[in-house]
């Protein structure tokens, strides 16, 4: 990990914390919640052991990143365009993108909105939603899953972070990086997160290192930023109607666990396996379901992980 270097990168606004490592055609790693560039530290290594830059932003509102106080200020837009911003200052023009969870949502987003920018795509967990133009996402969240479901609990301001402030960050983090449950994650008012079961103990792919790591950022910077992203839901909605229909029209691999929760959604199996999913993303050339592995899967399968990224990204 000490060969990972580390800088400070003004975009878009905003200071960025960027890890790198490596030389050579640049790799764009964008995490998701609640995570940090710390997510992608094996593959770091991996990728620039293979004669490729690593690169592995915090996100906005994440780690050593500013996190702009306005909820608005955390919309797809802004997201993708810290990462353009990034690119420009660091004088690259085309990338791979490699994605998990909302960094795989942001890098569909990228892929929209800029696909000049991108060589192919890696991304997990999550698969291309496309855009219902009469449907808005919480709306239809809240008839599918009801109100105590966790992207519903997030949204009015203060009130998960209140939640989140009762219990110590590093259980915290523990609940959710250990998370095993294969449906949708629900986090009743009455209750709150003690429906999120505690790990009777790490699984070998996490350390009290690891977590102790996660929770100092955590503590430091608190939940807003990365929460205000789950805000901007139906913002993004109303942003995005200009690419209604619009497909991604770049190479694609998708990587998902059998066990994550994203993917015993209602209904997403069958979107990705029986043409939805191909129809927006005609250029996806592999799906690979990992047996056992849950939403984490860029962290417990680490050394898999790196190889499916590397075999894929070394046809360009």
């Amino acid at each position: 990990m000490e060969k990972i270097e580390h800088t400070t990168v003004a975009t878009n606004g905003i200071n960025m914390h960027v890890a790198s490592i490596g030389t050579g055609t640049a790799v764009l790693f964008i995490h998701g919640f609640p995570e940090l560039w710390y997510s992608w530290r094996n593959q770091l290594l991996y990728l620039s052991s293979r004669g490729y830059r690593a690169i592995a932003p915090d996100l906005r509102g994440y780690g050593d990143t500013d996190a702009p106080p306005s909820v608005t200020s955390y919309t797809a837009l802004h997201l993708v365009g810290d990462l353009i911003g990034l690119l420009d200052k660091l004088g690259i023009h085309q990338v791979f993108l490699v994605g998990h969870d909302w960094g795989a949502l942001i890098a569909w987003y990228f892929c929209l909105f800029r696909p000049d920018r991108v060589k192919a795509l890696v991304n997990m967990s999550v698969p291309f939603p496309p855009r219902h133009p009469a449907v808005r996402p919480l709306n239809n969240f809240r008839a599918v899953y009801g109100d105590d479901y966790y992207i519903c609990r997030f949204q009015e301001p203060g009130e998960i972070e209140e939640e989140f402030a009762q219990i110590d960050t590093a259980r915290l983090m523990k609940k959710f990086l250990c998370l095993r449950i294969a449906k949708p994650l629900c986090i009743p008012k009455d209750t709150g997160l003690s429906t999120v079961p505690d790990p009777s103990a790490l699984p070998s792919w996490l350390s009290e290192e690891d977590v102790n790591y996660y929770a100092s950022k955590f503590n430091q910077k608190g939940f807003t930023g990365p929460v205000n992203y789950y805000r901007c839901s139906d913002l993004n909605w109303e942003l995005m109607a200009p690419w209604t229909g619009v497909q991604i029209e770049v190479p694609v691999k998708f990587i998902v666990g059998d066990q994550d929760l994203v993917y015993n959604n209602k209904g997403m199996k069958e979107y990705i396996h029986n043409g939805g999913f191909k129809k927006y993303v005609p250029y996806l050339q592999e799906v690979v379901v990992m047996e056992g592995v849950a939403h984490f899967i860029n962290q417990e399968k680490a050394e898999e992980v790196g190889a499916h990224i590397y075999e894929f990204i070394k046809k360009f």
